[in-house]
């Protein structure tokens, strides 16, 4: 900013927006912006300091927002910090209402947006209050119980927060967030998620290099490390992966990737889950927690460059194994990732190119020069993806993903990404037959336009394509295919807006300094003429073919979508064409439209209406040129047929007449003073026409008057070239070709602004004279009943003042009044902010008074908007009166209101859907790489313009004055009127209105609420109807029946539920009933918990200087009296228990329908809160409500008293541990896992507290988590009993509510109806152990100990022993409830509720049934969550005895394992003597007949081996370890392992004699393989070394066909070996695999080791690559088994082959050839005479053998390339087509290779023949052409 400006201002701006500078007004906004801004700031201050958050800091702060929105942010430094920590104050005010903390922390965001703008020495946040604030919403401990109604988008408002807070945090964070989060490091543990999102969200990488050590370094190490050893992708694999790609980003240069990238890239093309080898069974997690592309692209951005250029390498690697995916043939779920790593790549590296070259220094960082990228990096970068791009052109998801990918890549290297596009474009043009095609190529010529134009160094040749792409595309234009035309529109367009369309042939023989190239667009240019006129004929071709047909004339319908899009395309390309062309060629243009358009009479639906846009956009161009021609004309023609006295009443008119009223309506939409040579006539035809009959005339007419004062009145450039001041003919001094692609220049835009001038105002107020003035005193005549008017006269009256009014709008004062008071009351000045557009009303007065003198006019008070007001309420009153049916007329006015209320010149849809196709422009044409708005200059232009209509649009908290009342008044009549239509255009203009004006909801809400009074009985239904629609609001916008403010709801709740009594109500109506429960749905959708607390502790004011703020500081005694209203507004609890006792007193009503009590229990249920309890008499009604009749009421009673169990909780007291006290040990902090000092957690039955002594000493550590990975800082625990609050209280200890629940739950009656209800069935089959009803029972028992036991006994026992479903479940959902509930009882009481509870879970596990053996699973999981094992001991000691023994058969065991695991999986790694325990017993049980039995014990031992994980500073488990396990079960395969020739399966279940040791290990076998693909999904690493043992033993009973018949051990193996092999590996295990793979004796093992190949080579593509050996190895292994003696071994070897060259593992060298070449080469012995009886010989010779590899070989070659013809290929194919005459197998495999070719290259031969010579190509044709049938 230039020093002067700042100067005037009084302050540098951080940042304002520049557009503001390019207003025809934009002198007087500095000053604006300043008031505005003095006013914000010194208000701010004062609400705050005198504690007004409501409405006061609220209300100013949204005038913030609106102020960055219009100005950007125009303050200084200074203020800018200020208003940055005023709004961190406010936003983690403790006890904030959720819906304004919403709105702070928005604003929030945008203050910190541009983080450039303020640097870490201006700034610094704290982060532990945004942690606490994440903590208490996004983990809220009662939101589940219902106490608290969170918003939705929470989640993301809050991420975002702290995401623009990070870089301020002070440089001591990071070692402080570790401390906090690191002892939650439990991979085990759901809280492992919680502190990877944490260090995810809240860790800063942007620190300078020399905190580095205080920063990232503290921690990169450990999560690296962690990452690379954790090989399954749990769930929070992503979250680390988005940290690591955020800090490489941040930190190019300042970490060493290059260890990793192998491991990065392997684990990036794994999250893609690609399809492999022919079935592969996918883990679902892969699915579930795969990457998000996002990250992985942010992150292989970063690591390209620098000196290693190893990521490079890598990034083309990954491209060239999965480039055959991006085939149009080729589809599935995985594309869309595909697709979308396509096109966010390019874009990134050009974000990365931008920020190491074009950006603007700021406090961040820069690259360091050695990593930056250089030429060479991004030329092999953009070469890489080249070939995936092109594919994805013609792609199934359409080519939109490829044409951003293009845009990027063309930015960078245009050379080499535009021949390939050109190559398609050109072919795709010339066919007819292939449209898809042709949309796909010219969408991504669309994308890559710019860079083709603009002429550089590295493209030159470019621009020469433009001219015949141009004149190719035109064929498009083409009425019969709708897409095709759209895309050629948009072609033409895109072009002709970068282009002038200059002819420059004369340089050639006038100027001698042109290049070669230029000499070249010089003599083209010459076509342009051509060009031009040839499109026309297209479009006339077009507009000919679409006319309206003459049935469809007669009707009045809308025009079709597809022809609205068509006509738009056609006028936007045919305008940008006429801007860009020369003076000559625009005159030859107009005169052959002027023509087309006045020696036809068009149908003014869809051809006139294209006719008049085409004729219009000539006019826009050069106004005076086209006026001189079209408005003589029109005029001439008008009023020749007008003449005749007759045609003003004729119902239908002369088609010319209208033609022409179109023609010149739309023609004279130019610039306003280029209009007023033709003002006179003009306004003669309108007084002719504006009074016709026919409704179609009089409506051109209005239109026309509308057009005409528009053009006059409005602000608004009036040229949109692409070079200002137009484009003159070549001179010496310039040449039109050098400006091919040039973007505007942002400050010498020179825009050409039309502001009315005096003559303008002047023309548009006697018009509003002429006109306007004597229709409103008509109607005013026939309000008075001095004048009858018929409907049709009322109807165009009201149509002529709505098009003044929209024509002229902007000219009238806007409405004023007196403000409507009390509405609220504040202590803060709540005014409206009125922006300066371009138009004086004092001095637009005076114009009008000064011309009525000179006019003598009769000077009338009507021309205020006030005026129009009054006359038009009259009018509505009057036609409500006395005809309400007449509908056209209550449209026409709602209209008007509408207008009256918001029209400024611009209306808001249309603002909108400007916007939006601006950006899209903007998106489709933008140069990212330069960036700083290098766009085009009509885009520029564009922009400026939508500034000023924002200007004009932006009403933010306007006063409410009485006329806004009465005009909202008439509204809300309207809205409850009897018409159904009239209603709902009603309700959208009221609904508008009352987003803008503030607080009026509080004035129209008593109002709605007349309408549902009981006691009025002059309420008619669609009175009803139609309040009840007020009440519930649009899908956007407010809903009056929750407005957040306790007066609001406490209105609106009840009275809506009062509604029913009313006369007016019907339930018979389905749409009434719908109505209300649509309300019902939203409140409770939408309702967000309303805050009591208003307290705010005294924060900063903003007290900088410039600018001075507008309002004092508030003294003493307005301070008082500010803490005296906040106090106040904190008694709000007061309202809220008075909605509450209204909502009883509507339940009670035995008048109300059930519907209406389900609606009222609804909102009481949203009632509940965690800071306030609810009045006893709710506590009442909610327990009696468990016993209601209806289920619903029920349901929402069971979850009501979970939460209210909560509030009535005792807070238990917690006292300060030092955990190394009692383990007497000192530990190293950073080692996790089972180490000495957290010995005494663990459960060991030889210390279990079983007496009361010890009971009280054992130190219970509740949470799974502690104590595993470091200590908490401060580790808070339950002090001992005597501290606690008393437990056991007698009846007359409690409170008045909680005797209510006392009483209730000890009346044996009350509970056994409870019980009755609580195990009836739901729905059948459905059911589920419900988590509601858990709460309530843990509330019973932990509220009221053991109290409530004896009641309950009985029933329990009863229900324990009964086997239905619905009863086991509800005593599973009591027992659970009970052993939580337990957590604090005393010793004696706990061991009693043991001895009671252990044989009732005995006889329940007995009673186990198919259907309920999962709610007692979860049943003992809940029972057991974050509870300390030892108190529980009982409970496992139970479960382990003996789970399996058989006794109530395989179904029984199987669910006695599942419970177990339940409650063992709960305790993790706190357990290891359980599980040792339960190991040992189970070991001898793995040879098991049962299959369930066998799934079960699977499961259970992956859990049992879950604790055993590798993990960086992690001590070896004391639980059971899963390499002793594999190498124990090892031995016990022996016999099978050394066992020859294949394994049957022919153990039949069930015979239970003494078998070999064989069937043993057949059995056992069969389990271990359970275990094995359960531990895929679920442990944290892949196979280990042990575990790969047993591979051998599967390839061998692994079945080679694709059978479902087989056994259930063959499919077991073949989908162990698909899991195994996707396993990601370590690389030191890779030789082990190698070398195991080589060890198969059968045939059917070799085979299944070249499908486990194919699987685990791609899945560890990288981690292979980086290993020379390994490729060695895989490749000798590879081209053995090409020469196995079994045939189908050496087909599987070529298959593997050919994908291990299709995805570059393996490259096809020369060397390979030639071997292959030499076998295919070797000789076979002829065949002997043989007798033709005898026996054909079968046995294959080696010979043959050795032969056929050779030609496989070859064929896998071929093979290899589906999609292309590499150098190499043709010379193969001439080679395999000797081998066609070869005995078997070889003939077969020839056959098969050369259709295959066939097959994949017929699409595009034409270009593949390109590779064969002519000899070639003979003989291949005869090979691939099938010899004629009939021959």
């Amino acid at each position: 900013m230039t020093k002067e400006a700042s100067e005037a201002l009084g302050f540098v701006p951080q940042k304002d927006i520049v557009y503001n500078k390019l207003l025809p007004y934009a002198e007087k906004l500095d000053a604006e912006s300043n008031e505005i801004l003095a006013q914000i700031k010194g208000n701010l201050g004062r609400a705050v300091q005198i504690r007004e958050l409501w409405p006061g800091v609220l209300f100013w702060t949204r005038k913030l927002s609106t102020y960055i929105r219009l100005y950007g942010r125009k303050f200084s430094k200074e203020d800018h910090v200020l208003f940055i920590k005023l709004l961190f104050e406010l936003v983690t005010l403790p006890k904030l209402e959720i819906t304004i903390m919403q709105g702070f922390a928005r604003l929030l965001i945008s203050l910190l947006k541009k983080k450039e703008l303020l640097s870490r020495d201006d700034l610094e946040l704290p982060w532990r209050p945004l942690y606490e604030l994440q903590d208490r919403i996004l983990y809220s401990k009662t939101e589940h119980l219902g106490l608290n109604w969170f918003p939705s988008s929470m989640e993301g408002v809050l991420k975002a927060l702290v995401k623009n807070c990070r870089p301020y945090f002070p440089e001591s964070a990071t070692q402080e967030m570790l401390d906090e989060w690191r002892p939650l490091l439990c991979p085990f543990d759901a809280t492992m998620q919680r502190a990877i999102g944490y260090f995810e969200l809240f860790l800063p990488t942007t620190l300078p290099p020399h905190l580095h050590l205080k920063g990232f370094r503290l921690w990169f190490d450990d999560l690296i490390s962690l990452w690379v050893s954790v090989q399954n992708l749990p769930g929070w694999e992503m979250h680390l992966v988005s940290l690591f790609a955020r800090l490489a980003n941040d930190n190019i240069g300042y970490i060493d990737w290059d260890p990793y990238i192998p491991k990065i890239f392997t684990r990036i093309l794994r999250s893609l889950n690609l399809p492999v080898g022919s079935n592969q069974t996918l883990v679902s997690r892969y699915q579930t927690n795969a990457y998000d592309i996002t990250y992985v692209v942010t992150w292989v951005t970063a690591l390209l460059g620098g000196p290693s250029k190893k990521a490079q390498t890598q990034l083309t690697g990954l491209f060239n194994s999965i480039t055959s995916f991006y085939h149009p043939s080729n589809h599935g779920r995985w594309l869309m990732k595909l697709m979308k790593l396509l096109q966010r790549l390019p874009a990134c590296v050009v974000r990365r190119l931008h920020r190491e070259r074009y950006r603007k220094a700021t406090w961040l960082e820069p690259v360091p020069e050695s990593h930056r990228l250089s030429e060479q990096d991004i030329t092999e970068f953009v070469a890489s993806m080249k070939q995936p791009v092109i594919l994805a052109m013609f792609s199934k998801t359409g080519s939109l993903d490829a044409a951003q990918a293009l845009q990027n890549l063309a930015l960078l290297r245009p050379e080499l990404v535009i021949p390939p596009v050109l190559e398609r474009t050109y072919p795709a043009l010339e066919t007819l037959t292939e449209p898809h095609q042709l949309t796909a190529t010219l969408s991504c010529m669309i994308a890559v336009a710019r860079s083709l134009v603009a002429e550089g160094q590295r493209f030159p040749e470019g621009p020469t394509h433009m001219l015949p792409l141009l004149m190719r595309a035109l064929p498009g234009v083409d009425p019969n295919d709708f897409s095709k035309c759209m895309i050629t529109f948009q072609f033409i367009a895109t072009f002709t807006t970068l282009v002038p369309l200059v002819d420059c042939s004369s340089a050639l023989t006038e100027r001698n300094d042109l290049t070669q190239v230029e000499k070249e667009l010089c003599s083209a240019s010459a076509e342009f003429e051509d060009f031009v006129l040839q499109f026309m004929d297209r479009c006339f071709a077009l507009i000919e073919n679409s006319t309206l047909e003459q049935t469809r004339e007669e009707m009045e319908t809308e025009k079709t979508h597809v022809e609205s899009l068509m006509e738009l395309g056609l006028s936007s390309t045919f305008s940008t064409i006429l801007t860009q062309c020369s003076m000559k060629i625009f005159l030859v243009a107009l005169q052959k439209v002027f023509i087309f358009a006045t020696t036809n009479i068009f149908e003014t639906r869809v051809a006139g209406r294209m006719v008049a846009d085409m004729c219009r956009a000539a006019a826009k161009c050069h106004p005076e040129e086209s006026l001189r021609l079209f408005v003589p004309h029109c005029c001439n023609t008008v009023m020749q047929i007008t003449a005749n006295e007759e045609v003003l009443n004729e119902e239908e008119l002369d088609k010319e007449l209208l033609w022409n009223m179109q023609l010149l309506s739309e023609v004279i939409r130019v610039d306003g003073d280029k209009l007023l040579p033709y003002s006179n006539q003009l306004v003669h035809i309108l007084h002719l026409t504006l009074h016709l009959k026919c409704k179609q005339g009089y409506g051109l007419a209005c239109d026309l008057l509308h057009n005409t004062l528009r053009s006059m009145a409005l602000i608004y450039p009036t040229e949109y070239c692409s070079m200002p001041g137009g484009f003159l003919q070549t001179s010496h001094k310039h040449l039109p070709i050098k400006d091919w692609g040039r973007p505007g220049d942002l400050w010498n835009l020179a825009i050409q602004w039309h502001v009315p001038s005096e003559e303008e105002k002047a023309f548009v107020f006697s018009t509003l004279d002429q006109l306007l003035q004597p229709e409103l005193e008509r109607m005013q005549r026939h309000v008075r009943a001095e004048q009858e008017m018929s409907r049709d006269d009322v109807l165009r009256s009201l149509s002529i003042v709505h098009h003044c009014l929209l024509g002229a709008g902007s000219f009238l004062p806007p409405l004023h009044g007196e403000v409507v008071p009390d509405l609220v009351h504040s202590m803060v000045q709540l005014y409206e902010t009125n922006l300066y557009t371009g138009v004086d009303y004092e001095i637009s007065f005076h114009t009008l008074l000064t011309l009525s003198l000179s006019l003598s006019l009769s000077l009338s008070l009507f021309l205020t908007l006030e005026a129009i007001c009054t006359v038009i309420r009259q009018l509505l009153h009057h036609v409500l009166d006395h005809s309400e049916d007449n509908i056209k007329s209550l449209f026409s006015i709602i209209k008007i209101i509408n207008d009256l209320l918001h029209f400024r010149g611009s209306q808001k849809h249309e603002f909108d859907s400007r916007w939006k196709s601006f950006s899209l422009v903007k998106k489709s044409m933008e140069n990212k790489l330069y960036g700083s708005k290098q766009h085009i200059r009509a885009l520029l232009i564009e922009r400026v313009m939508l500034q000023h209509e924002l200007r004009n649009l932006t009403v933010e908290g306007c006063e409410y004055h009485n006329v806004h009342q009465d005009l909202i008044k008439d509204l809300l009549l309207l809205s409850t009127s009897t018409y159904s239509q009239v209603r709902s255009k009603a309700q959208s203009v009221l609904f508008s209105a009352l987003g803008v004006y503030t607080f009026c909801c509080r004035d129209i809400l008593p109002r709605v609420l007349e309408f549902l009074d009981t006691s009025r009985t002059d309420i008619t239904p669609h009175q009803f109807k139609g309040a009840l629609y007020c009440m519930l609001g649009n899908h956007v916008g407010l809903c009056l029946a929750n407005l957040q403010y306790w007066e609001c709801i406490g209105q609106t709740w009840p009275a809506i539920v009062r509604s029913c009594l009313s006369p007016a109500m019907s339930l018979e109506k389905p749409s009434v009933g719908r109505l209300f429960d649509e309300l019902a749905d939203k409140v409770h959708r939408q309702y967000e918990t309303i805050g009591f607390d208003f307290s705010v502790s005294l924060l900063g004011i903003l007290n900088s200087a410039k600018p001075e703020p507008s309002v004092g500081v508030a003294n003493e005694e307005e301070e008082l009296e500010g803490i005296r209203r906040q106090q106040e507004k904190n008694r709000d609890s007061v309202r809220y228990e008075k909605l509450v006792e209204d909502l009883l007193d509507c339940i009670s009503d035995r008048n109300i329908p059930w519907k209406f009590e389900h609606i009222a229990i609804g909102f009481l249920s949203l009632m509940l809160r965690d800071d306030h309890i609810v009045p006893t008499r709710a506590v009442r009604f909610f327990v009696k409500s468990l016993n209601h009749d209806s289920i619903l009421v029920r349901k929402v009673a069971i979850s009501a008293l979970g939460g209210i169990l909560k509030q009535l909780k005792r807070p238990h007291e917690k006292v300060l541990v030092n955990p190394y006290d009692i383990s007497e040990l000192k530990a190293d902090p950073l080692v996790s896992g089972d180490r000495p000092e957290n010995q005494w957690l663990r459960y060991d039955s030889t210390r279990l507290p079983r007496s009361q002594q010890d009971w009280d000493k054992c130190c219970f550590i509740e949470k799974t988590h502690w104590g595993y990975s470091t200590w908490p800082r401060k580790l808070m625990l339950y002090a001992p009993p005597e501290e606690q609050p008393k437990q056991g209280k007698t009846r007359e200890e409690m409170t008045g509510r909680e005797q209510i629940i006392y009483d209730h739950f000890t009346d044996p009656i009350f509970i056994n109806q409870l019980l009755q209800y609580l195990s009836l069935e739901e729905r059948k089959g459905k059911d589920k152990f419900s988590s509601c009803r858990f709460y309530l029972f843990k509330g019973l028992f932990r509220n009221f100990g053991d109290a409530l036991l004896p009641g309950l006994k009985a029933h329990m026992e009863r229900l324990v022993a009964d086997t239905h479903e619905s009863r086991q479940r509800c005593v599973a959902e009591i027992i659970s409830g009970l052993i939580r509930g337990s957590k604090h009882w005393s010793y004696s009481k706990v061991e009693t509720l043991w001895a009671w509870l252990c044989p009732l879970l005995r006889t329940a596990l007995f009673n186990i049934t198919i259907e309920t053996y999962a709610d007692w699973g979860t049943c003992i999981a809940m029972a057991c969550e974050s509870r300390d094992p030892r108190k529980l001991h009982w409970l496992f000691e139970m479960l382990m005895e003996s789970p399996v023994n058989g006794e109530g058969g395989s179904f029984v065991d199987a669910c006695h394992l599942y419970v177990l695991q339940g409650g063992l999986a709960q305790q993790e790694w706190r357990v290891p003597e359980l599980l040792h325990r339960l190991l040992q017993y189970l070991e001898p049980k793995l040879t098991q007949v049962y299959k369930n039995v066998r799934e079960r014990i699977g499961s259970v031992l992956t859990y049992i081996f879950i604790i055993d994980t590798k993990l960086p500073r992690t001590q070896p488990t004391t639980s059971p370890r899963v390499a002793d396990f594999t190498a124990r079960m090892l031995a016990r395969l022996r016999p099978l392992r050394e066992a020859e020739g294949e394994i049957q399966n022919h153990v039949l279940d069930g015979c239970t004699e003494e078998q070999d040791e064989r069937t043993q290990a057949i059995k056992l076998l069969k389990t271990v393989l359970k275990w094995l693909m359960t531990s895929a999904g679920r442990s944290f690493s892949s196979a280990l070394s042990e575990q790969l043992q047993l591979l051998p033993l599967l390839f061998k009973i692994a079945p080679v066909e694709n059978d479902d018949s087989y056994d259930e051990m063959k499919r077991d193996a073949k989908t162990c070996l698909s899991l195994m092999a996707q396993g990601l590996l370590c690389p030191d295990q890779i030789p082990q695999v190698l070398s195991t793979l080589r060890e198969s004796s059968s045939w059917h093992g070799r085979f299944t080791v070249l499908t486990y190949l194919q699987i685990m080579v791609f899945y560890n593509l990288f981690l292979f690559l980086s290993d020379t050996k390994a490729i060695r190895d895989i490749r000798e292994l590879v081209l053995e088994l090409l020469e196995d003696e079994q045939l189908e071994v050496r087909e599987m070897a070529a298959t593997t082959l050919s994908g291990f060259l299709q995805c570059n593992f393996l490259s096809m060298d020369k060397h390979m050839q030639a071997h292959f070449e030499a076998l295919s080469k070797i000789r076979l012995p002829t065949r002997r005479k043989r007798e033709l009886d005898s026996v054909v010989d079968t046995i294959p010779s080696a010979d043959l053998v050795r032969r056929h590899a050779g030609v496989l070989g070859l064929s896998a070659c071929v093979l290899s390339s589906p999609y292309d013809v590499p150098t190499w290929m043709p010379q193969i194919l001439i080679e395999l087509s000797a081998h066609l005459n070869d005995s078997q197998p070889i003939e077969m495999t020839v056959k098969k290779t050369l259709s295959d070719f066939r097959r994949t290259h017929h699409d595009n031969w034409q270009q593949h023949k390109q590779q064969f010579t002519d000899d070639q190509l003979l003989v291949l044709t005869d090979l691939l052409v099938s010899p004629c049938y009939y021959a």
